[in-house]
């Protein structure tokens, strides 16, 4: 990405980071169920409409009122003993989880922030269906904190604590299928000011609180960390970025679009330069169908039988539509966009007409139907007839706000950088107070307890580690960012003599290799390893043999079993030195031929011999001796 191809400050640009992390907590926010995901088959199956709610204002929020156009049925998949009824919504939810609060305030003492006195569990509605009860609930746990970077401090400001959503599975009989095992995880929300000014800085900001998260109690892997995005500049809008996971495309993300509310922002003048207008009515235009020759609208047609076709009129919006605004990606695509959240599969417009099979005749029998002008365009859309007129009806409050510039939005991150609609920006209206839980006090003392015990930061750890362990950067980077460090100092800190090199060798790679191989790794505790690494440090076997050791511990056999069964107990010296002077007597000729170059071949057969059952640098030095008293005589 060029970080000069705009200028920034001039455009006004403001970016804030939204960062969503799973806590790892024994059990659920306001449950007490276990805290994890499960891959049993549910046992429970629960059928759920949701509706939207007015906040405490009276107001329906417009993000939870789309949704509820689009008349959806859920299906939610629990469990007698994973789940229980507050995630199904049937009994009021247990006491705020205490384990999660005291993470909180670690993060919070990280970021420099003020812990409430009070902390109050709000519902924030969503009806999208990830939640049973049509709301999240949430609240505030600490304010006015900061990151630093390169372009100075970042406000951080606000702190969350929240329920994670449920599960989504997938799709069946036309109704969205969820799992509640994830419902009710733990969830930090950190949200930062608008204080970001260029897309370098909101990827470094994501790194550094990626940092702080890392050296927390915080769940790992895949799904246990979401990142939104929130990007404006002075003559556009807010507009929110969900799920962006990859911080090297975060740059680009925010480049993509910036242009993309640029090319929003000519439109709109162009639109008004035109005085254009979209006309609210909607016309049946199928008869001009009844003999098409195009595969796609004949397919609508079979696929429904009372199919229509309908169309809308937009004044002054011709070559508008087809024009890009994002790389590959056009005004009409943001429309087909909106009209796809009602269940059409899309829409044509006059700016791609014809084609699909569409004809020239019939696309110039439309445009004199609705009375177009040379500067007006109309779009269709084919389906079943409340189905196209909901996503047409959609299509014209889209068309209407991009006279207007840019509309606030959500948007789903694509993995090349450009986004898609997902639903208008949320409001405040979304939000009301949770009457079924009381207020948490949380006191100074407990505060500064925590604040007085914070772990280490991971970039700290490493460098330390490095240095004091005499390891590479590779391994200290591995047993960091794997979260091995604490078990490898833990091991270290009882053998105190074992090569720090081969321990850590062992725990970040070795340990992988037998996960990879579907080996069980639970089995392999601190008190395990400190076991198989003392038999080294005992000089009981060789380094080279703790693989074999590792394996069988993963199968349940004690290290003890495994050297017994595996005949893995190291020669004793007078043995080794006895066995290598038998390999030097059947190879004197060789001895005498190259003198100490004999070392390799006699290092190599001597090895074979041993089988690991000999220290290599004990076997290297009698070797050595051996061959000099012959050569020297």
């Amino acid at each position: 990405m060029s970080e000069d191809k705009f200028d920034y400050k001039k455009l006004g640009l403001k970016m804030g980071l939204e960062v969503h992390q799973q806590l790892d907590s024994q059990e659920k926010l306001f449950c007490r169920c276990p805290n994890h995901l499960t891959d049993k088959e549910p046992e429970l199956r629960l059928y759920r409409r949701l509706r939207p709610t007015q906040s405490e204002l009276g107001e329906i929020d417009r993000a939870a009122y789309e949704e509820s156009q689009r008349n959806l049925q859920f299906v939610y998949e629990a469990y007698n003993h994973h789940t229980c009824l507050v995630e199904a919504d049937e009994e009021p939810p247990a006491p705020l989880n205490q384990e999660a609060v005291d993470i909180s305030i670690v993060l919070a003492s990280l970021m420099h922030m003020r812990v409430v006195d009070e902390f109050h569990t709000m519902r924030k509605q969503v009806i999208d269906g990830s939640n049973t009860s049509g709301f999240q609930r949430t609240g505030i746990l600490a304010t006015d904190g900061y990151v630093e970077t390169q372009y100075g401090n970042v406000t951080i400001e606000t702190l969350g604590l929240e329920e994670d959503a449920a599960r989504r599975i997938g799709e069946e009989d036309g109704k969205i299928v969820f799992r509640l095992d994830r419902l009710g995880i733990p969830l930090a929300e950190i949200t930062t000011s608008p204080d970001m000014h260029h897309p370098l800085q909101v990827k470094e900001v994501a790194y550094q609180i990626g940092q702080i998260l890392r050296s927390t109690k915080v769940k790992r892997g895949l799904g246990t960390i979401r990142q939104d995005l929130n990007i404006s500049i002075a003559e556009g809008a807010r507009v929110e970025i969900k799920g962006v996971q990859d911080l090297d495309l975060m740059p680009t993300m925010v480049e993509n679009e910036v242009q993309r509310q640029l090319n929003l922002i000519d439109i709109s003048k162009e639109l008004q330069k035109r005085n254009a207008s979209v006309d609210d009515e909607i016309y049946d235009v199928t008869e001009f169908f009844a003999e098409t020759e195009s595969k796609v609208i004949k397919s609508i047609f079979e696929g429904c039988a009372d199919a229509k076709v309908l169309a809308i009129r937009l004044f002054g919006f011709d070559s508008l539509i087809g024009r890009e605004i994002q790389p590959g990606k056009r005004l009409g695509t943001e429309f087909s966009e909106h009209g796809k959240k009602m269940g059409v599969n899309g829409l044509f417009h006059t700016d791609e007409l014809p084609a699909y099979g569409v004809t020239q005749d019939e696309v110039d029998a439309i445009r004199k139907h609705l009375e177009l002008g040379d500067n007006d365009a109309f779009i269709l859309v084919g389906a079943e007839p409340q189905k196209a007129e909901n996503a047409l009806n959609e299509v014209i409050k889209r068309a209407k706000a991009s006279i207007e510039g840019v509309p606030e939005q959500t948007r789903k991150a694509l993995d090349n950088g450009n986004t898609e609609y997902l639903r208008p920006l949320p409001t405040a209206s979304r939000m009301y107070v949770e009457t079924d839980i009381p207020t948490e006090i949380i006191d100074h003392e407990r505060v500064e307890a925590i604040a007085s015990d914070l772990p280490e930061l991971p970039y700290i750890k490493k460098e330390r580690i490095e240095k004091q362990y005499d390891l590479s950067d590779d391994l200290a980077s591995q047993l960091v960012s794997r979260n091995r460090a604490d078990l490898f100092e833990e091991i270290k800190e009882q053998l105190p003599q074992m090569d720090s090199v081969k321990i850590a060798s062992d725990i970040v790679y070795t340990i992988k290799d037998l996960k990879r191989d579907g080996l069980d790794i639970e089995k392999l505790t601190a008190d395990v390893l400190v076991e198989i690494f003392k038999l080294v440090d005992d000089d009981v076997i060789s380094a080279a043999e703790t693989e074999v050791i590792l394996k069988d511990a993963c199968n349940g056999v004690s290290p003890q079993q495994s050297v017994k069964d595996n005949n893995l107990e190291k020669l004793s010296d007078d043995e080794v030195k006895a066995a290598i002077v038998e390999i030097i007597e059947e190879n004197k000729d060789m001895i005498s031929q190259r003198g100490m170059g004999a070392m390799g071949p006699l290092m190599g057969k001597a090895m074979a011999k041993f089988k690991g059952k000999a220290d290599g640098q004990t076997v290297n030095n009698i070797i050595k001796d051996e061959i000099l008293a012959i050569v020297n005589g």
